[in-house]
């Protein structure tokens, strides 16, 4: 998908999965393809504490078990194909990777929690820098919560939620790889994730549907995203005398 593309694909027979009576406007999605479409560069990696990248931009987290798609949903999101690395080996990304989308939103790339092939003292290091980054950055807007669509939540991701909601971070379940499973499955897992959500204070109601591969929800999710960036600057009008 190119960076101006604003068509979500063609999704399954999901009309009856919407999480809202309300879908964007047109002008929230070119809204976001507007923003999309701004240039991401690529601020840092950090690997301790040493280093976090003073932003004054709103922040948004990608979270998720390993392998479950973050890094591809963050190319498919701003139109590139290596923006962030991907593989089909879990565990791959061992830091928190910052983005810069055009000075008006930052967007992290976690590490996976879960499956991970490297030693358990450096699991347990990238772990901890995950949730201390979590609980406390201020600039942190929503945490968008991965969920591969063929498997549902997992007792993993439900400690990830609980710890979330005792933090009051707010954050939104995305399901990923959603032209994988039949729709029927996608239904059935889209419902039992909502219920799973009725009494999670930090969870916002509205679940995102996603494929990366063929660009299931990515307009829509743009769009949700615009709303929580910068807003844009307005160039002053000079008038005539």
């Amino acid at each position: 998908m190119s960076p101006g593309g604003a068509a979500d694909g063609p999704a399954p027979d999901t009309a009856a999965l919407a999480q809202s009576d309300t879908e964007p406007t047109p002008q929230e999605i070119e809204a976001g393809r507007h923003l999309f479409a701004q240039a991401c560069e690529f601020l840092g990696a950090a690997v301790d504490d040493s280093w976090m990248p003073r932003t004054g931009a709103p922040e948004i987290a990608f979270a998720g078990r390993s392998n479950v798609g973050k890094s591809s949903l963050v190319n498919a999101l701003t139109g590139r194909k290596t923006l962030a690395r991907t593989s089909n080996t879990p565990g791959r990304t061992r830091q928190l990777n910052f983005f810069d989308l055009g000075g008006r939103l930052i967007l992290v790339d976690l590490p996976g929690y879960g499956y991970a092939r490297a030693a358990k003292t450096e699991v347990q290091r990238w772990s901890a820098l995950s949730e201390r980054y979590l609980k406390g950055r201020p600039q942190l807007r929503r945490v968008l919560l991965l969920i591969d669509s063929r498997h549902g939540l997992k007792d993993t991701d439900q400690g990830i939620m609980a710890g979330l909601d005792e933090a009051a971070v707010s954050y939104q379940i995305v399901l990923t790889k959603a032209d994988k499973p039949k729709p029927a499955a996608l239904a059935e897992t889209l419902e039992a994730t909502a219920r799973a959500l009725v009494r999670r204070p930090a969870a916002h109601p509205e679940i995102a549907v996603t494929s990366a591969a063929v660009g299931i929800g990515i307009a829509t999710l743009r769009a949700t995203l615009a709303a929580l960036a910068e807003p844009q600057a307005v160039a002053p009008t000079h008038e005539e005398h």
